[in-house]
């Protein structure tokens, strides 16, 4: 379990993190949702020892993040950045060979070859795995750095952003593989994301901030409604359900303009607005 107890981070006399506490149950997957500034990023950032803590206390499975030994910290927890730039040339395998560091110091052993092997073919980079990073697409080089993750085998896994770059079809992919590594590895999965419906289609558990708290903690049905987005995300969203899990409509139906006496030359008087380019409307012939 990882416990966050009265923890507040500053920046000169801004609160970004406002005396948290929250704790993340071992196990499953849980996402970290908020607007831009929430906090999420600078939490999780607390969390993996990346940041220092002003005020509080953190522990990994019992483990004080502040005391710990840098090592031993890394053999329990891994964490993917949101922004991530390696100035030398490597290969995906080098990439993801840095992940085992921890275990082995560099000199890879039989074991660090087959953690590393499993990690490439859980992210599906089998065919790039003698590609150069700076050869590849960015959704490639994000799930290269995931596997790198994977590799260095901690029972807790944070990542924060982790779809960027990523298509449809990787960022799916992706939520799938990091579901199993939680089903089927045991490993506890924390995850920063921006879409309120991945989290509620992939995550257990949804932790949702505001200005630097939590503002609400529960399972996807119990924080995907209508009147708590209205208050994280400052936005009237319906709610809507999809396999048994709450979906939110962010793209409601435009208003449709009834004033049938407007030609078609004059346009909808929705477009009339202060601000608003008039209608150019050709008639062909």
């Amino acid at each position: 379990m990882i416990e966050v107890k009265d923890v507040t981070k500053r920046y000169g006399k801004s609160v970004v993190v406002d005396d948290v506490s929250v704790s993340l149950p071992s196990g499953g997957l849980t996402a970290i949702v908020g607007a831009n500034g929430a906090g999420k990023s600078t939490l999780l950032s607390m969390v993996a020892r990346l940041l220092g803590a002003d005020t509080g206390e953190i522990t990994v499975g019992n483990l004080d993040v502040a005391k710990a030994d840098s090592r031993e910290l890394a053999k329990r927890l891994a964490i993917l950045r949101q922004n991530n730039d390696v100035q030398s040339r490597l290969t995906v395998t080098d990439l993801v060979g840095f992940g085992r560091y921890p275990h082995s110091g560099g000199r890879h052993t039989k074991a660090d070859h087959e953690a590393i092997d499993l990690a490439i073919r859980w992210m599906g980079l089998e065919d790039l795995r003698n590609r150069f990073l700076d050869e590849m697409s960015g959704g490639q080089r994000q799930r290269a750095f995931v596997a790198m993750v994977l590799a260095q085998d901690t029972e807790y896994v944070l990542l924060d952003e982790p779809l960027n770059n990523l298509d449809v079809s990787h960022a799916h992919g992706m939520l799938q593989t990091l579901r199993r590594a939680a089903d089927e590895l045991g490993k506890t999965v924390v995850i920063v994301l921006h879409d309120i419906n991945y989290a509620s289609c992939w995550a257990d558990q949804i932790v949702a901030m505001k200005h630097g708290r939590i503002h609400a903690v529960g399972t996807p049905a119990e924080i995907v409604r209508p009147g708590l987005l209205r208050e994280v995300f400052d936005l009237d969203i319906e709610v809507g359900e999809f396999q048994g899990r709450p979906i939110a409509h962010f793209y409601l139906p435009i208003p449709t303009c009834n004033n049938s006496h407007r030609s078609q030359r004059e346009g909808c008087c929705l477009d009339r607005q202060v601000g608003a380019p008039v209608p150019l409307v050709l008639n062909a012939g």
